[in-house]
């Protein structure tokens, strides 16, 4: 089965780090980019991290620059989000996406993410900071 799952969310305070995964199953992991999107309630989904599939280029968005990191394991088809320094804006439902038939990140010409280059998501995992 094709599918795309993510783990690693919970309940945190400010300031604090989590680690979240997204575990890849059923397709060549090589040929595609992996990218983390985030959606708050009331507001519209944000992309804020991808990696190329040959791992030698990135993306953050401005509004985690600095405080994530993104990196990939290809012989475990994983990949990872670190989050540091969290905020209480970091709040959200955190979702990976795989984007196909690219070796690397698709960003608009304004320099974001957009979901509609991606077409295989995963469930999502929830992260709360508290203040």
């Amino acid at each position: 089965e094709v599918q795309l799952v993510e783990s690693g969310g919970g309940l945190v305070q400010a300031g604090g780090s989590l680690r979240l995964s997204c575990a890849t199953s059923g397709f060549t992991f090589d040929d595609y980019a992996i990218g983390w999107f985030r959606q708050a309630p009331g507001k519209e989904r944000e992309g804020i991290s991808c990696i190329s599939s040959r791992d030698d280029g990135t993306y953050y968005s401005d509004s985690v620059k600095g405080r994530f990191t993104i990196s990939r394991d290809n012989a475990k088809n994983m990949v990872y989000l670190q989050m540091n320094s969290l905020k209480s804006e970091d709040s959200a439902q955190y979702y990976c996406a795989a984007e196909f038939f690219t070796v690397r990140c698709t960003v608009t010409p304004a320099g974001n993410l957009h979901d509609i280059y991606f077409q295989l998501w995963g469930q999502g995992t929830q992260v709360t900071v508290s203040p």
